[in-house]
Order: C-alpha cells, then structure tokens, then sequence
C-alpha cells in the first residue's frame, strides 16, 4: 500500500499546525492532492518533499 499524508502529516512534517496547511490548500498554496478518500484529501510524501523545496523561504527547512 502507498503511504498517503493527511493535513496532519504535512503538518509535522514542515511543523506547523494542521490548520495552517488547510489554509495553504484554500489559498492555492499546497499542490492539488493526489487522492480524495470521502471527502479528506491526501498526497503522496514526494509531492509534499518537492513542495517543500520549492517553497518561498525555506531557508529554515529541516529535513525530519
């Protein structure tokens, strides 16, 4: 089974709260998911990486 990420997932990951990735996705700032399961969108942990490295300002950035 491929390994999919949630909100809360990309959230640990660039540490932020859940709720600021869900506003990144509603300002069209995280890439569209590449999985819809009722309803909770869900991405695969490269497209979250090469959304991470292209990101404005990840000069801070600390891969986990």
């Amino acid at each position: 089974m491929t390994e999919l990420w949630s909100y809360k997932d990309i959230a640990a990951h660039i540490k932020v709260q859940p709720d600021t990735v869900r506003s990144y996705r509603k300002h069209g700032l995280l890439p569209p998911p590449d999985r819809v399961e009722g309803g909770k969108p869900y991405w695969h942990p490269d497209t979250v990486r090469r959304w991470v490295a292209a990101r404005p300002g990840n000069r801070n950035r600390r891969d986990g």
